[in-house]
């Protein structure tokens, strides 16, 4: 019986990339909610890692409609990501979240379980 649910985990995994990050329900709801908005009917979201940042990278959120050659490319939520091979490597693991703040500040957090410091912005990272 153990060897039935291995062969069955095996086959989803093959079937399907694995996610490079995480989105979260809200995060998603946003995602989905700015696409339509703009009338970008179609498209997905591009989450790279970009230099800068107090801890030498930052994250970068993006709506594209098309995918770049050797992007990885995968659903999430039903919400379709794009990301570019190097960015790929840092954002394993990562969860996107779509947070309010009490002061009418509101946005997208990251949390990056290899990260080995933040400067507190929640924006950046290093690995």
């Amino acid at each position: 019986m153990d060897t039935q649910s291995e062969t069955s985990t095996q086959t989803q995994t093959q079937s399907e990339p694995p996610a490079a990050v995480k989105l979260t329900d809200k995060a998603a709801a946003m995602v989905k909610e700015t696409i339509e908005r703009e009338s970008l009917q179609g498209s997905g979201l591009r989450v790279a890692v970009v230099g800068g940042g107090c801890s030498g990278f930052q994250y970068s959120l993006d709506i594209e409609k098309e995918e770049r050659a050797g992007d990885l490319t995968f659903e999430v939520k039903g919400v379709k990501c794009f990301v570019d091979p190097m960015s790929s490597m840092y954002l394993l693991g990562v969860e996107i979240d779509y947070v309010e703040g009490q002061f009418g500040q509101s946005g997208f957090s990251f949390k990056n379980p290899n990260a080995k410091h933040t400067c507190g912005c929640g924006s950046s990272f290093s690995a």
